[in-house]
């Protein structure tokens, strides 16, 4: 291979991760999130105080662990925010995705039809609710939305319930968000909760905020937990 060559390849990389780079970060600049207040910043975690929102959610029953629920739930209520409802709106999507664990894990460890096109709004939740691997997937819905105003799901699968006003405690990282990363960064949170004597309330959540092609040093990935 001649110098020419070698330089060649080595611009056509070069702009390739240019634009990988530009498209990871462009591709959720406009995305909307659960609008919260950060009300205490302390060593390895924050405590927010959300506003209530809508969701749109579905169950796993029998999913080995976070991904696998995640991999399964996610086209269902997809579905539903690209079109599969009574009035065929497509729903734009907001960040993040979320993964919420089981109360015992926690222990252990201490309707009109609207026919208007609606943004997807994010995060997408992945909710751990027994030991027996039964998960909850769900989409945060736009905020200019209502229980009254979004579209009715076709799928049966898919719930529309509000959140009420909460408060949680967030510990960000970035690259993986495999189950042993959340493992670790979920244990992290949790001690640092003990140490500061933060009571817990809810269960383990995973939120991921970034589509799968995002460069990985790029990701933003979050464990929350909720609290008093």
């Amino acid at each position: 291979m001649n110098k020419k060559t070698m330089y060649t390849i080595l611009i056509i990389l070069g702009v390739a991760l240019i634009i990988w780079f530009l498209y990871s970060w462009l591709s959720v600049r406009a995305i909307e999130e659960p609008k919260y207040e950060v009300i205490t910043t302390a060593e390895g975690y924050e405590i927010r105080e959300y506003a209530a929102y809508i969701i749109a959610e579905t169950k796993i029953i029998g999913a080995k662990d976070r991904d696998e629920a995640a991999r399964k739930g996610f086209p269902i209520v997809a579905g539903y925010i690209f079109g599969d409802n009574t009035s065929k709106d497509k729903i734009s999507m907001t960040a993040p995705v979320n993964t919420e664990a089981d109360e015992s894990e926690k222990i252990a460890m201490t309707a009109p039809v609207n026919t208007e096109k609606i943004a997807m709004t994010v995060p997408v939740n992945t909710e751990q609710e027994k030991a027996d691997g039964t998960y909850k997937i769900s989409f945060v819905m736009p905020s200019e939305y209502t229980l009254e105003t979004l579209p009715i799901p076709n799928d049966s699968r898919v719930s529309i319930k509000e959140v009420p006003s909460h408060k949680v405690a967030v510990k960000r990282f970035a690259w993986s968000a495999s189950e042993s990363a959340v493992k670790a960064q979920e244990e992290e949170l949790l001690a640092a909760l003990a140490r500061d004597g933060v009571e817990i309330v809810g269960a383990i959540n995973v939120a991921r905020y970034n589509p799968p092609w995002t460069m990985p040093f790029m990701l933003r990935n979050e464990v929350q937990i909720e609290v008093k």
